[in-house]
């Protein structure tokens, strides 16, 4: 091992001045794409070119100070945006309804049915808020990647809205015949008085909120990734436990971490241009996210996802338990 070691050391800025070389480091060298147990000085290519058509003095040698060399193609290699359109999408990156600005993908999951692949993140990201009544969404509507704040178009369809668990609002517009006969009444007379002015009635809702919720199915399977963005695969689920460290991989901050400060919570969460929405059986955390961070798949330091992060503040973060999420909308990690 140290033999191999000290030869990078000598060669490589030399094999870094090489035509095509775009890094290089040690590994076990690979031979007919399978991997050996011989350690070799590894040279990272934009692309494997025959030796006949490289100049002799930018072909990598096959010995260097003794060691055995391996050439490895990487293509080009640039920094990975989360705002950027890249397939397979990860998550971890831009994502959004065709209607709202962008959030996070937060994970890929199975519909437990059929078994298919589905994109995770909140109702807010992949269905715009919706209680299924009020046409702000739609069964089948598009879904960007990246969201359309970050660019997207109709063009970067990447999934279609496939279900979602219901937001009810504090406040919702009436629905009874009676409440809006005498609604139409009311301003029939006001605008004889004050033509600028309507009055509006809503009903006060009876329902609360376990999961900001949604899933989304991919046009094409291939265009999406399991791995999350900058931490790899999810290891299973737990539960969430007060002192508990936790971390997430979101649109807008990358990676960060919290701690659990509160379960069982209930909390009046701003749900933008609606109004407020009542949720119950969140937990809490130290602040880890921001605004485009919604729907983050929130993980232990060993991978386990124990939550979907749904809002927050500057000085804390809400998250609704990944149990309640798997069971509401009938899905697997």
């Amino acid at each position: 091992m140290e033999k191999v070691f000290k030869a990078l050391n000598v060669h490589r800025h030399n094999l870094l001045s090489l035509e095509n070389v775009v890094g290089v480091g040690v590994g076990y060298k690979e031979t007919g794409g399978k991997k050996t147990e011989q350690l070799a000085v590894t040279v990272l290519v934009k692309k494997k070119v025959a030796p006949q058509r490289l100049n002799s003095t930018h072909c990598v040698p096959q010995m260097l100070s003794g060691t055995v060399t391996d050439v490895i193609e990487i293509g080009e290699v640039t920094l990975l945006s989360r705002l950027d359109r890249l397939r397979p999408a990860q998550p971890g990156m831009s994502i959004g309804h065709y209607r709202i600005t962008a959030g996070t993908f937060g994970a890929v999951v199975k519909d437990k049915k059929t078994g298919q692949p589905l994109i995770l993140s909140n109702n807010h990201v992949l269905a715009n808020i919706t209680n299924g009544k009020d046409g702000r969404a739609q069964i089948g509507d598009p879904v960007y990647q990246p969201g359309k704040y970050d660019g997207g178009t109709s063009e970067d369809t990447i999934a279609r809205l496939e279900r979602f668990v219901p937001i009810y609002h504090d406040w919702s517009p009436i629905t009874c015949a009676y409440a809006q006969a005498v609604e139409r009444s009311f301003n029939f007379w006001l605008r004889k008085i004050k033509p600028d002015y309507e009055i509006r009635f809503f009903k006060k809702a009876d329902a609360e909120n376990l999961v900001d919720a949604a899933v989304a199915r991919p046009t094409d399977g291939a265009s999406i990734s399991e791995e999350i963005m900058e931490l790899g695969r999810v290891q299973g689920i737990t539960e969430p436990q007060v002192g508990m460290k936790v971390l997430k991989s979101g649109r807008t901050s990358g990676v960060t971490s919290g701690e659990i400060r509160v379960l069982k919570a209930s909390i009046k969460v701003l749900m933008g241009d609606v109004g407020f929405a009542l949720f119950s059986d969140q937990f809490v955390t130290s602040p880890m996210g921001q605004p485009g961070d919604s729907g983050s798949l929130v993980l232990t330091e060993d991978m386990k996802a124990v939550g979907l992060l749904a809002a927050g503040s500057d000085s804390a973060t809400i998250c609704g338990r990944i149990q309640n999420v798997l069971d509401l909308l009938r899905i697997s990690l």
